[in-house]
């Protein structure tokens, strides 16, 4: 069992990335890519951003301790110069503690400023790494849609695409159909004319009447052969010669007649 369901597992999987290799877009994932960067890009401009916030919130708090010191440094002055040395002496104590402090926030200032410096200098970085993505990533979606568009085309002329298979398929059919109804056609008039299917209609015409028409209509073609070699012979019109031959005729054919009522 431990074979079969790796081997179950192997297969969905292989039929799992097919299906999303037929799925995937080229020019949908270096989109999405490009967005992921521009999002990247956002979070370290943002940082650059907060860092720079904290900087200028300790330059503040330095000012303000630097002000307070001076006070403290006048007031001790003053003490002495009013013969309180107790006074100058507290004075200047609280100047030593907001001297210690002033240090600690220059330190801190300037640990701050060396990582904003960084985080600017990455940020630049980034944003030459994306536009050069841009260019590149349009590059690449342009030569991919080009190359589409010319493999489709090139499926259309050879007849090999899924749309000209099925034109081709239906075309096919079509033709198949209309061979298949003028054989139909054929069939049924030759039997029709063989006789062996009756025409409820009563227009198809039997064996019998089909020769005599086609006789009469050889009758017809004999007789005006006839008249047109009458014309070219006699040289009249078509009413004299027709005429003169039919008249000719019955008038040799009535002194061969007599003879023979006489004989008898």
């Amino acid at each position: 069992m431990s074979g079969v369901m790796k081997r179950m597992g192997m297969i969905f999987r292989a039929k799992a990335n097919k299906a999303l290799d037929r799925a995937e877009d080229p020019r949908e994932t270096l989109d999405y890519s490009y967005q992921k960067q521009l999002e990247l890009l956002q979070k370290v401009r943002r940082g650059v951003a907060d860092v720079a916030t904290s900087r200028k919130r300790l330059e503040l708090q330095l000012n303000q301790l630097q002000g307070q010191s001076s006070k403290l440094e006048d007031q001790g002055r003053k003490a002495l110069a009013l013969g309180r040395e107790d006074l100058a002496r507290e004075a200047l104590s609280r100047r030593a503690a907001l001297q210690q402090q002033v240090s600690d926030l220059e330190t801190q200032h300037q640990t701050l400023q060396g990582e904003e410096e960084k985080l600017t200098l990455a940020a630049q970085r980034l944003q030459a790494k994306v536009d050069a993505f841009r260019t590149k990533k349009e590059t690449i979606k342009a030569t991919y849609t080009a190359a589409q568009a010319q493999t489709r085309i090139g499926e259309a002329f050879s007849g090999i695409s899924e749309e000209m298979g099925d034109v081709g398929m239906a075309i096919q059919r079509a033709e198949d159909k209309t061979q298949q109804m003028q054989a139909r056609a054929g069939a049924i008039d030759e039997l029709l004319a063989s006789g062996a299917l009756d025409d409820p209609t009563g227009t198809a015409k039997d064996d019998i009447t089909a020769e005599l028409d086609r006789l009469s209509g050889g009758s017809d073609v004999e007789l005006e052969l006839q008249r047109m070699k009458a014309e070219l012979a006699g040289g009249s019109g078509p009413k004299q010669a027709i005429e003169g031959g039919t008249g000719g005729q019955a008038e040799q054919a009535r002194p061969q007649e007599q003879p023979r009522f006489d004989k008898q």
